[in-house]
């Protein structure tokens, strides 16, 4: 891990689809916690004025701030980076995305310091992407000595879980988000 940046078992990924709940989101992240900031849609003027906003609140809330796309942030103003090492800055977080062995490999020759993984299971972010599942996931995570963190469809209530499948934490958009009307519903999946 980077000097500073204890890694944070609990991440909020930002998406443009949170509307005004975001806000809401990160005040109700607790102390410690990570947000990955995104909103690549936004033209380049939007997503400055979002970033300086967001990582605003965030860093005053004692939040890990990622960025991801085109690096508008100084290094100061974040804790480090989403999948891109091309404006990785020595000393920072480097979070890397994987949806299955190849990408985690490009992640480890990336240096990165974790490993987002997903979907576990079905997500209303991607759709038409097949989940992991729990057997999937767990067998991807054994296949790593990075740190990772499980994302797709996953909820508070499936903590307990994704320890057990060998994540060192857990990540979500819809599943941090309060009121979000689109939320979709998930079945039980069995272990």
């Amino acid at each position: 891990m980077r000097a500073g940046y204890p890694l944070p078992r609990l991440w909020l990924l930002t998406d443009e689809r949170q509307g005004k709940a975001l806000w809401q989101a990160l005040s109700e992240l607790p102390r410690g916690s990570g947000v990955i900031l995104r909103h690549y849609s936004l033209d380049r003027a939007k997503r400055l004025s979002f970033l300086l906003t967001a990582s605003r609140i965030a860093r005053r809330r004692g939040l890990v701030v990622l960025t991801g796309g085109e690096q508008l942030l100084h290094p100061w103003q974040v804790s480090g980076r989403y999948g891109s090492r091309r404006h990785r800055v020595k000393g920072k977080l480097l979070a890397w995305p994987a949806h299955n062995l190849k990408e985690i490999r490009a992640g480890e020759r990336s240096h990165a310091d974790f490993i987002l993984l997903s979907p576990l299971f079905p997500t209303r972010s991607h759709p038409s992407v097949k989940a992991l599942g729990c057997l999937g996931f767990a067998k991807l995570v054994r296949a790593t000595a990075l740190p990772v963190i499980a994302l797709g469809g996953v909820r508070r209530e499936d903590q307990r879980r994704l320890l057990n499948l060998g994540a060192y934490g857990w990540a979500a958009i819809d599943g941090l988000t309060p009121a979000n009307p689109g939320r979709q519903k998930r079945k039980a999946v069995p272990m």
